[in-house]
């Protein structure tokens, strides 16, 4: 299959349509093994002081987005799965990956919650691993699998120059994790070195 890489507005449901109508296009036929929903924003607001608007606007993008995104794709990821129906499950057969956050670790919480509150971010994370579990369940019947990576703190816009992880350094271990992923990762949590997180 060959590979594309295309930027879309996950809050925009014409901007999803058109970015799928041009996969589909470009895949001239053959169905999508792998999706990689990426959407991530991040305000600053304390607990005191976040609004509505403030909390809805991340789960627009953090969680509802992933959620469209994948809704569009599936025929294009079923497809792939029914190409390669005695492939073992994994990314290489047909495979949804949501990019989440160690943020999202409800667990965690409490070692990190004072170096990085970020909570409409920890929450809107928190749903896209439910989401990720939920989508795990339905899809399995498909042939597909769902898994939630976090990337690590990386030194992107967002993450800052602070970030100890360089992109590539991220980037280049999941890309060895997801080589890696089969039916018995479907729904887990795992972070960008592959090792389980609690969820």
């Amino acid at each position: 299959m060959p590979e594309s890489r295309l930027s879309s507005d996950v809050t925009n449901p014409t901007s999803i349509e058109d970015a799928c109508s041009d996969i589909t296009e470009r895949l001239n036929g053959q169905g999508l093994n792998l999706l990689i929903n990426n959407a991530g924003i991040a305000v600053f607001h304390s607990l005191y002081e976040a609004t509505a608007e403030d909390m809805m606007e991340m789960y627009k993008t953090n969680t509802i987005g992933p959620m469209l995104v994948t809704q569009a794709f599936f025929p294009l990821l079923k497809k792939a799965a029914q190409e390669n129906p005695n492939e073992v499950k994994s990314c290489s057969k047909a495979a949804v990956i949501n990019i989440s956050s160690g943020a999202a670790s409800i667990e965690r919480t409490p070692l990190e919650f004072s170096v990085q509150p970020l909570f409409e971010y920890r929450c809107s994370k928190a749903a896209l691993n439910m989401l990720t579990r939920c989508q795990a369940e339905v899809y399995k019947t498909d042939g597909i699998i769902a898994v939630t990576v976090a990337p690590g703190w990386v030194q992107t816009d967002m993450g800052g120059p602070k970030a100890p992880l360089k992109p590539h350094d991220s980037v280049g271990s999941m890309m060895k994790v997801f080589d890696t992923l089969t039916e018995k990762h479907n729904g887990m949590f795992l972070n960008w070195k592959g090792q389980t997180l609690p969820w």
